[in-house]
């Protein structure tokens, strides 16, 4: 679960990150109200990223220019998003931009200090640019000043950024988090340091444990209707639409860039599950092959599931046992088809076979032997499973089928 910049920037405030004076504005008329002085930047209060390359980020110097800037932003959607609430924040002169984070890298199973001294970094060059330490043991401040160091910082500015990414870690471990980001951390003239930016990704797992957090996920605006969320989290870290492809995946990124995909190619998303998490209110600990699994069961007794659309990116657990479970998948429709089939007396045209078909995209160099193992399972008078390496073909298949089964049914 990610939050707003808002929210974040409240968290910040509260365990002592600096941040500007700013105020949430609810509606164009509370800048009328606003107890921070101009000139003032608005911030479009989404999820969505590059809000100030689409035109969710404005300044203003008078409260005439404000509200009118504010109107615009509220009826200006970012990738599909309305914001509901807006950030009005003082304005503030950085000489330099900086990017810090603490992240959970789930490879090593630590939290990761990384620093650069560019904010607006390409990350296809960012190995060359970005520092990083492993908090292998108990942390202490030894770990903030080393990744000072490793940026290249000096006297007081290297000890303020120690102190600020001792902070991150300290809300980090609070909070149960996945990433504390400051993206930029400003400088200015004077040397004051700033976090002009800020993302934080909870982890899903750890919400029940914090009350705040599960009032805060409640209250937060987004994409989907608070029904549908409030289902997310206290079932399955899912959303629930209506249409006929369901959506598989190993994170939530790629959850929600595959049900965006999907609708770009004019297909309908149905039921959207990503198994990277257990279910929030499971109490006893579940294998990724047991989320498959049980997914999969899910999606098969949803008759209006036409097609299931499953895209793993990089690594999972247990991938051999993954590979088995779409195999028995697989071989469990066919058996169905039949029996369904036997049912009808033989009389095709009575035949109603309600099975979805598989799209399978795994990419990874570890999902090798499974793709060539899920291709041989593939049958071509059925074409009950394919099986592609690349996600827009997935997508392009997965909106075929569904399009396909449609006419047929009808």
């Amino acid at each position: 679960m990610e939050l707003l910049e808002y929210q974040v920037k409240e968290w910040f405030r509260t365990i002592g990150i600096p941040v500007l004076p700013s105020q949430k504005i609810d509606h164009p008329t509370d800048l009328k109200r606003l107890k921070i002085r101009y000139p003032i930047v608005l911030k479009s209060q989404v999820h969505a990223g590059e809000r100030a390359k689409a035109g969710g980020v404005r300044f203003a110097e008078t409260t005439i220019d404000a509200i009118a800037a504010a109107q615009n932003i509220f009826n200006l959607p970012i990738l599909g998003e309305l914001p509901e609430v807006l950030l009005a924040e003082a304005k503030y002169n950085a000489e330099q931009e900086f990017f810090l984070a603490v992240v959970l890298d789930t490879a090593v199973c630590r939290p990761i200090l990384l620093g650069c001294k560019e904010a607006d970094i390409d990350w296809e060059s960012a190995g060359k640019k970005m520092q990083h330490v492993v908090v292998e043991q108990e942390f202490s401040p030894f770990y903030a000043r080393r990744l000072a160091l490793k940026m290249g910082l000096q006297g007081a500015l290297m000890q303020t950024v120690s102190k600020i990414v001792e902070k991150m870690y300290q809300l980090f471990i609070e909070k149960d988090l996945d990433l504390v980001e400051i993206n930029p951390l400003g400088v200015d003239a004077s040397g004051q340091v700033m976090a002009l930016n800020g993302n934080v990704s909870v982890n899903e797992r750890a919400i029940a444990r914090h009350p705040d957090i599960v009032e805060m996920a409640r209250k937060t605006p987004n994409r989907h209707s608070s029904a549908e969320f409030n289902k997310r989290l206290s079932e399955w870290d899912a959303v629930e639409l209506h249409g006929k492809i369901g959506i598989l995946g190993n994170g939530t990124g790629s959850v929600l860039a595959t049900l965006d995909l999907v609708v770009n190619a004019g297909g309908k998303p149905g039921i959207c599950l990503n198994l990277r998490h257990a279910f929030p209110t499971d109490t006893l600990p579940s294998t990724f092959r047991d989320r498959l699994d049980k997914a999969l069961d899910i999606l098969a007794v949803d008759k209006s599931i036409q097609v299931i659309l499953i895209n793993f990116l990089g690594s999972v657990p247990q991938s051999e046992e993954v590979t088995e479970v779409i195999a028995n998948f697989v071989q469990h429709n066919k058996n169905e088809a039949k029996t369904q089939t036997l049912r009808s007396n033989g009389n095709k045209s009575r035949r109603e076979t309600y099975l979805p078909r598989l799209v399978v995209r795994l990419a990874g160099s570890e999902f090798n032997a499974a793709r060539k193992y899920l291709t041989t399972l593939k049958v071509p008078s059925d074409a009950s499973i394919v099986v592609v390496e690349n996600l827009d073909e997935a997508v392009t298949q997965a909106v075929n089928l569904a399009k396909a089964t449609a006419h047929r049914r009808f």
